[in-house]
């Protein structure tokens, strides 16, 4: 049985909303820790609800925090384990994601994933294995998981945005390359950038590029 995923809401109304961007934090956080970019991003995306959810367990790390699943160099978890909760959060995500479309009465095609680190590793991994195919990925500072089974499992190609900085001492910057030579492997248009001088975050720059290609992908006009 799947778990339903407590969230956070801004930008349109429910029921309101002509596209969604959803938003899937990172290791040891909460929901509340990306829907602050709703200010930046909201202004240029009108009629767009940003949604973030918790992810369903507290951080093995910070309980103060979630995790999309345990992460054993951090945690002390065993590769099992982190197998196991990773299988359990994409099915609770996936589901999760169907009943938001449908309670907001939006098609798969006007829907948008926003991952960061964990949250990109979701994204990555659930969106290319959904029946229908969403408007578009963009992952900040992740990596693609089993990246040799993609081929294999891969259903629709949304368009992927990775962005990740150079600096980045969490996840190394060399899985971006990586995850954009698997994604392109199996079919999938990819966009790359790097922030120059990042860490592990967001950077002014990154999240302007990630702002052009979404309003692409919805077909939002150019300011």
């Amino acid at each position: 049985m799947t778990r339903t995923l407590e969230h956070r809401r801004a930008g349109a109304p429910k029921g309101e909303a002509t596209a969604l961007v959803v938003l899937l934090h990172g290791y040891g956080a909460d929901g509340a820790d990306l829907l602050g970019l709703a200010d930046p991003l909201g202004p240029h995306m009108p009629g767009v609800a940003f949604v973030a959810p918790d992810a369903p367990e507290r951080c093995t790390g910070n309980p103060m925090g979630f995790q999309w699943f345990p992460i054993p160099w951090i945690d002390g978890s065993s590769e099992e384990e982190a197998e196991t909760g990773m299988a359990a959060a994409v099915a609770d995500l996936d589901a999760w994601l169907d009943t938001l479309l449908a309670e907001e009465g939006l098609s798969a095609d006007r829907l948008i994933l926003f991952g960061f680190s964990q949250g990109t590793m979701m994204a990555l991994h659930v969106a290319p294995r959904r029946a229908k195919a969403i408007a578009g990925i963009v992952g900040f500072s992740g990596r693609l998981l089993q990246p040799e089974a993609l081929a294999d499992e891969i259903v629709n190609r949304p368009p992927v945005l990775l962005v990740h900085g150079d600096a980045d001492d969490v996840v190394p910057p060399d899985s971006l390359p990586a995850a954009a030579a698997a994604l392109q492997e199996a079919g999938v248009d990819v966009y790359v950038h790097i922030m120059k001088g990042t860490g592990h975050g967001i950077a002014p720059d990154g999240l302007s590029v990630a702002l052009a290609f979404m309003r692409d992908r919805l077909g939002i006009p150019q300011d």
